[in-house]
């Protein structure tokens, strides 16, 4: 057994400053370890070892020379009121941390927020760290790619620019988090969004006349909830692939905007036996809200991908019927 690594040298601590030690994922080799010695004995109580007192200075010994400053540790633990396991340990350190966060702005990337008050960037950001931050907002920093209809502008604190002048240079227009944080707004007319999942379906794919098309690459939602917020008023539908991934975006989508139509035409289910590909739909995955169509594929065990039907000319049809109210694609039909 190495004792080199905090969880195992606080096992260590714990056994030794209360006379026992609880089993724990995180220690359970240094539990294992210490079970196996002459010094610990069990308590009768599960999962649980305490210290053989006749044995308690070859504890110390092993503690002093793989964890010098134990001692300092330790009292520092006392101090601050933390028990002398990984999670006090691990808000011991976060509040060191918290006292050496420097002069923040109003925002920065969670990643540099984690880097200031976590072990890591990539570590998460409780609450006790998001506390260290004060008054500063951890943003995710997502970007989304959109093709904005003809005559449509984005305008911010620190001017307008049309959009649809920039896609027509580029091609497409991006738009980062903090531009919707800072008050971002679209000016001139959007008939309907629609959220399309796959990079390829997305960038070709035929617009109708005054359709915002946005990109929203799988889970990745955070800055697509900020373009929702803009969307206020304006009909919105979701084109993903039919599959189970597919069904938990879009509910995901629903819990931010209840009223996401789900675009599945008819023609592309009836594809299902040429171009269907297998997969497991899981059961306990509730298709209660789906079309019926999508709930035979499910049982057959096949999905479809949206890539296959985006050059397809029924598909301007099928985003016109996906506007009409009380269309299977209406969640509120």
């Amino acid at each position: 057994m190495t004792w080199d690594r905090d969880d195992a040298r606080l096992a260590l601590l714990e056994l030794l400053s209360r006379g026992r030690l609880k089993r724990r994922q995180a220690q359970a080799g240094a539990y294992d370890a210490l079970a196996e010695l002459p010094w610990t004995r069990a308590t009768g109580r599960r999962d649980e070892i305490g210290v053989v007192e006749e044995r308690r200075g070859e504890l110390a010994a092993l503690i002093d020379r793989v964890w010098p400053a134990w001692r300092e540790v330790l009292a520092e633990l006392v101090a601050a009121g933390l028990p002398p396991t990984p999670d006090g340990f691990g808000r011991l350190l976060d509040r060191e941390r918290a006292g050496g966060v420097p002069a923040l702005p109003d925002r920065i990337n969670r990643r540099t927020a984690a880097a200031l008050t976590a072990p890591s960037s990539k570590a998460a950001l409780t609450e006790a760290r998001r506390g260290a931050l004060g008054g500063t907002d951890p943003t995710h920093d997502g970007s989304i790619r959109l093709r904005p209809p003809a005559g449509l502008s984005a305008r911010t604190r620190a001017g307008a620019v049309d959009l649809s002048a920039v896609a027509a240079v580029l091609g497409e227009v991006s738009i980062p988090e903090r531009a919707f944080l800072d008050g971002l707004r679209f000016e001139g007319a959007v008939r309907a969004a629609l959220l399309v999942e796959n990079l390829g379906a997305w960038r070709d794919l035929p617009a109708p006349a005054g359709w915002l098309l946005a990109h929203v690459p799988g889970w990745d939602t955070a800055t697509v909830g900020c373009l929702l917020d803009g969307l206020a008023g304006v009909p919105v539908v979701h084109f993903g692939d039919v599959d189970p991934n597919g069904a938990r975006i879009l509910l995901h989508l629903r819990q931010r905007r209840p009223d996401i139509r789900w675009l599945v035409p008819a023609f592309w289910l009836e594809l299902a036996d040429t171009v269907g590909l297998q997969t497991r739909w899981p059961p306990d995955l509730d298709l209660s809200f789906a079309p019926d169509a999508v709930q035979r594929l499910a049982g057959r065990g096949l999905w479809l991908e949206q890539e296959r039907v985006v050059l397809d000319p029924r598909m301007a049809s099928a985003l016109e019927e996906a506007l009409r109210p009380g269309s299977s694609h209406d969640p509120r039909a």
